[in-house]
C-alpha cells in the first residue's frame, strides 16, 4: 500500500482503499466503505464519522482479525477492556447531604459524649490533631465553615441487620434487610464544604475546576449503548441546582454534548418533554424530515469533520425519533404486577414517588440502557440538608425512598440483573458530628458513607471507618473518584485509560479501584 502523506485529513485517510483484502487503517473493512458509498458521499461522511465515534458494523473488523484472530491492534468500538462484571449502573443520588451517623455509620459514642465541646471530650486529639482537618478542604464560600463544637446525639435507634451484622439505623429498615447484598463505604471524603460538592462527587473536580465529565459520561463515552433505542445515558429526577453544578453532574463536558445524560421525567403522557412532534403530525411525514435532516447534517460533518456539535446533533435527531416509539413503552408500569407495585411501594402516596422512578430505572437497565443516574432532593442545595431540625428532616425524607431502594434491589436479584447491575446510592457529603443551630448538623467532607451493591461487589461488609465520632475518614480513606474506579472496573474499563488528548487529567481524577469490596 502507498504510505500516506502526512498532511491528508483524518476524514480522507479513514477513506483511503488499501491494497488486496486487508482491513482499512481505521479498522474498517473495504465492504462497510463500498456499502456506505452506496449512499453517496453523505453515506461516505456518516460513515467514516460513525466510526469514528466507536460505531462499526459487525462485519467491520480489527486490524490482525481476518479470521477470528485475537486483535493485534484494537480499535475503539465500545467494547469492554477486560471481562466486565457488569453491564449498567443505577446511580441513586440523595442531594444535600445526608447524615452517616444516622443513616450508615451509627456512632454510640455520640450518645456517651453528648452536650460536651469536642474540645472536652476524650476524641479531641483525634479530630482537631488529625492531619486531615482543615488539609483538603477547599473553601466554597471564602473562608472556612465554623467547627460545630457542641457534640450532637444521634436522633435515631440502629441495630445489626442481616446476617452479616452491618449496623445501620432505624430510618432505613428495608435497605437493612438487604445489607447481606451491600458493601458499605463508611470512610468516603471530598474537598468542597458545599453543595456544590454534588458536582464533585458525580465529576471528581471542585466547581473551581470548572466543567469536567461526569462518570456517567465517562460509562458512556467508553462503552456506548446497548440498545440503539434508547439512550444509553439517562437522568431521572432535579438534578443539583445551579449553584451545585447543576447538569454539569450529569454532562460529558469536554468529551462532546453526545455523551450528556438524556433526562426523562415521570409522566406517562409526556416522559420525553419537546421529543414528540404532536399526534396532528404523521409518523412517515416525520420520517422523511428526519431523513432530509440527517442528509443535511452529513454535508456539514464532511465539510467540518471535527465539529463535535454536528455529530452530537445528527445522533440526537437519529435517537429522539427511535425513543418516541421506545420511550414510552418503557414508561409503561401498569403491565407490572400487583405485587411488583406493592414491593415499589405504589400504593402509598409517601413512597410511589420514588418508587416510580426506581421501578423505571430497573426497566430501562432491562432494556439495555447502560446508566441510569436517579435524583431525590435535588435543586438547589437538596431536600436533605438539615442545617435545623434533623430528626424532623431525616425523619420524612428517609422512609420516601427506604422502600423503593430496597425494592430495587430485590426486584434486580428475583430477576438475575443484580449480578450484572451496580447499585450505587450516594451523597455528596456527611453531617457535623456537632449540633448547628436548633437540633441540626452542619455540612461535613471529612468523613461520610456511600454504598454499592451487585455487579460482581461483594456484599454484608462495611469497608473502611470513620473514627470514633464520625468527624474524620480515618481508615482506608477513600476520594469520591474511587468509587467511580471502582464501577468503571467493574464495567470492563480501566479508568487510567480514560483520557483524551489536550485535556491532562491528574492522579487523583482516575481513582483507584476498591478492590476489597469486589468479589
Amino acid at each position: 500500500m502507498t504510505p500516506l502523506p502526512h498532511d491528508i485529513s483524518p476524514f480522507h485517510r479513514s477513506l483511503t482503499v488499501p491494497s488486496k483484502n486487508l482491513p482499512f487503517p481505521c479498522g474498517r473493512t473495504r465492504r462497510s466503505v463500498l456499502a456506505d458509498t452506496a449512499l453517496s458521499f453523505t453515506g461516505l461522511a456518516m460513515g467514516a464519522m460513525l466510526h469514528r465515534d466507536g460505531i462499526v458494523r459487525a462485519n467491520d473488523r480489527r486490524v490482525g482479525q481476518p479470521s477470528g484472530d485475537p486483535p493485534e491492534t484494537p480499535i475503539i468500538d465500545g467494547r469492554a477492556q477486560h471481562r466486565p462484571k457488569a453491564k449498567s449502573v443505577i446511580w441513586l443520588f440523595m442531594g444535600g447531604g445526608v447524615s452517616q451517623v444516622e443513616s450508615f455509620d451509627p456512632k454510640p459514642a455520640l450518645m456517651k459524649y453528648a452536650g460536651l465541646t469536642i474540645e472536652e471530650s476524650p476524641v479531641a486529639d483525634q479530630v482537631l490533631k488529625s492531619p486531615f482537618y482543615r488539609k483538603n478542604v477547599r473553601d466554597f464560600a471564602g473562608g472556612p465553615r465554623k467547627l460545630m463544637a457542641k457534640i450532637y446525639p444521634m436522633q435515631i435507634g440502629y441495630r445489626p441487620r442481616g446476617e452479616s451484622g452491618v449496623e445501620v439505623t432505624d430510618w432505613w429498615p428495608h435497605v437493612g434487610s438487604m445489607i447481606d447484598d451491600i458493601a458499605v463505604v463508611r470512610s468516603c471524603w471530598c474537598t468542597d464544604n458545599d453543595h456544590a460538592a454534588q458536582y464533585e462527587m458525580h465529576t471528581g473536580h471542585h466547581i473551581f475546576d470548572g466543567y469536567h465529565p461526569s462518570v456517567g459520561s465517562w460509562a458512556h463515552y467508553g462503552l456506548g449503548s446497548l440498545n440503539e433505542n434508547l439512550p444509553s445515558f439517562v437522568a431521572i429526577g432535579d438534578p443539583p441546582g445551579v449553584c451545585c453544578g447543576g447538569k454539569g453532574a450529569q454532562n460529558g463536558a469536554y468529551l462532546g454534548p453526545e455523551h450528556n445524560a438524556v433526562h426523562l421525567k415521570f409522566d406517562a403522557n409526556n416522559p420525553l418533554p419537546y421529543a414528540s412532534p404532536g399526534p396532528e403530525v404523521f409518523q412517515e411525514e416525520q420520517a422523511a424530515e428526519f431523513e432530509l435532516l440527517r442528509e443535511l447534517n452529513s454535508l456539514s460533518a464532511a465539510k467540518y469533520p471535527e465539529d463535535s456539535a454536528v455529530r452530537a446533533r445528527m445522533k440526537s435527531y437519529e435517537l429522539a425519533y427511535r425513543m418516541q416509539t421506545s420511550i414510552p413503552e418503557v414508561f409503561k408500569i401498569s403491565g407490572e404486577t400487583a405485587s411488583t407495585a406493592d414491593l415499589y411501594g405504589l400504593n402509598n402516596p409517601v413512597t410511589k414517588p420514588f418508587g416510580e422512578s426506581c421501578l423505571l430505572a430497573r426497566r430501562l437497565v432491562e432494556r439495555g440502557v447502560r446508566f441510569v443516574q436517579l435524583y431525590h432532593g435535588g435543586g438547589g442545595g437538596g431536600s436533605w440538608d438539615a442545617h435545623s431540625n434533623l430528626k424532623d428532616n431525616h425523619g420524612k425524607l428517609s422512609p420516601q425512598v427506604d422502600q423503593p431502594i430496597a425494592a430495587l434491589l430485590r426486584d434486580l436479584k428475583q430477576r438475575g440483573l443484580l449480578d450484572e447491575t451496580i447499585v450505587v446510592w450516594a451523597t455528596e457529603f456527611g453531617r457535623t458530628p456537632g449540633e448547628e443551630g436548633t437540633k441540626g448538623r452542619d455540612h461535613h467532607p471529612y468523613g461520610f458513607s456511600c454504598w454499592l451493591a451487585g455487579g460482581g461487589l461483594k456484599g454484608g461488609l462495611a469497608h473502611g471507618a470513620t473514627d470514633e465520632i464520625g468527624f474524620h475518614a480515618a481508615e482506608q480513606r477513600h476520594y469520591v473518584t474511587d468509587i467511580h474506579a471502582t464501577v468503571l472496573t467493574q464495567l470492563g474499563l480501566n479508568p487510567r485509560s480514560l483520557e483524551v488528548p489536550g485535556h491532562k487529567r491528574l492522579e487523583i481524577e482516575f481513582g483507584k479501584p476498591i478492590r476489597e469490596i469486589m468479589a
